[in-house]
């Protein structure tokens, strides 16, 4: 008998949970019956590749959400655009609702793994009540006092929570305890699909940072910085992968900092081109102002390459270690990002002994690791 697996996503598109999300997916097919539940069909293909033997049901497949829209729509006061939208907006977190809790209802899995805080609430009160059912956490709290305290609540009915970070689990681990929660902690990482056998030499003028095109990622800020460290380093170049809300206004202000040919703006690219870009490049640049994990910062430093973050980004802390695999800046200070870049574009030896222990560093999140971890808690173990 072969066990079944559900796992319930928003949708499969482009993002940092999606991908986790199929990344596990692919890693447990082989022990398990897996199927993926996702509320939105967003885009005609999933946003990474997902194995055959993973079975993947939509809920939704003619609407899809629309804040951009609606945000537009009330921004031009085009009243007729506001009602459509409205209507939409209704109907889309009518359906949503709707449909994930019958789908909840419905299965007949012997695991259930739910991925937000929504979804924990009803995989808890709707789910199949023999089920093993487990909420993934993927942010950060951020010290929110409502957000902390709907994550616990949600998680009454719940057999356990896997946190993507040591400190996220110690956090919650502390809070299950004193409100006496049943709900068990454990902490699995994010992992890495592989692990490149050929690392980046650090020879080339080229900095990346990957990541959504949205506020929180702070990308307005990294052109900001990158424009400091440009005007004295002038034949670097910077890589920026990703696309979202905010891809205007970042081109709109690398025009006007003349930076056109200094920063490339990719756009969403599959794993393959990223992969190309990572074994050209020196050091990788994070701005975010939030992060749970950075997955992103991992898939660096396989490729042995340097990663410098702010300490904002939460998840950074637990995956940077300052001058051992890069630097972590605290404050967000811009000039001190700023020299630490000029200090890694003009020391080669810096790059590569940073570099050299990142890699080291990044074994630990390959598969086979992980695996061992997610098979520990699915068979009672953990």
């Amino acid at each position: 008998y072969m066990k079944k697996i559900t796992i319930f996503s928003l949708h499969l598109w482009y993002g940092g949970v999606e991908r986790c999300v199929i990344s596990l997916a692919n890693l447990l097919a082989k022990q398990y019956e897996v199927e993926i539940v996702s509320t939105y069909k967003i885009a005609p293909t999933t946003g990474f590749e997902v194995k055959d033997n993973v079975k993947i049901t939509y809920l939704i497949e003619k609407y899809k959400p629309n804040p951009e829209e609606w945000k537009k729509a009330v921004k031009k006061f085009n009243l007729f655009k506001i009602i459509k939208e409205s209507w939409q907006a209704m109907v889309v977190l009518f359906l949503k609702k709707f449909k994930t809790v019958k789908a909840m209802k419905e299965c007949n899995s012997d695991i259930m793994i739910s991925t937000r805080i929504l979804f924990n609430k009803w995989l808890g009160k709707y789910g199949n009540k023999q089920a093993f059912k487990i909420g993934w956490e993927h942010n950060h709290h951020q010290d929110n006092t409502k957000y902390i305290n709907d994550l616990l609540k949600s998680c009454v009915n719940l057999n356990a929570l896997v946190l993507v970070s040591n400190s996220l689990y110690e956090f919650y681990n502390k809070k299950m305890v004193e409100r006496g929660l049943k709900c068990k902690c454990v902490f699995i990482p994010n992992m890495l699909d592989e692990i490149p056998e050929k690392t980046s030499q650090l020879t080339e003028e080229r900095i990346i940072s990957i990541g959504r095109l949205s506020y929180e990622k702070g990308f307005s800020d990294l052109i900001d910085i990158f424009k400091k460290f440009h005007d004295k380093y002038p034949t670097w170049h910077l890589d920026l992968v990703g696309d979202g809300a905010l891809k205007d206004e970042i081109q709109k202000k690398i025009d006007d900092y003349n930076l056109t040919t200094a920063v490339t703006m990719h756009g969403y690219l599959n794993k393959m081109e990223i992969n190309k870009l990572l074994s050209k490049t020196s050091f990788y640049v994070m701005t975010s102002y939030t992060e749970s994990f950075g997955i992103v910062l991992i898939e660096a430093m396989a490729y042995g390459i340097p990663c410098l973050a702010f300490t904002s980004a939460q998840g950074a802390n637990d995956l940077i270690s300052d001058n051992e695999t890069g630097f972590l800046i605290q404050n967000r200070d811009v000039e001190q990002m700023v020299l630490k870049m000029e200090q890694l574009a003009t020391d080669k030896n810096k790059r590569l002994a940073l570099g050299n222990k990142a890699r080291q560093f990044s074994l630990n999140y390959s598969r086979d690791i992980v695996k061992e971890k997610w098979l520990d808690l699915l068979e009672g173990k953990a």
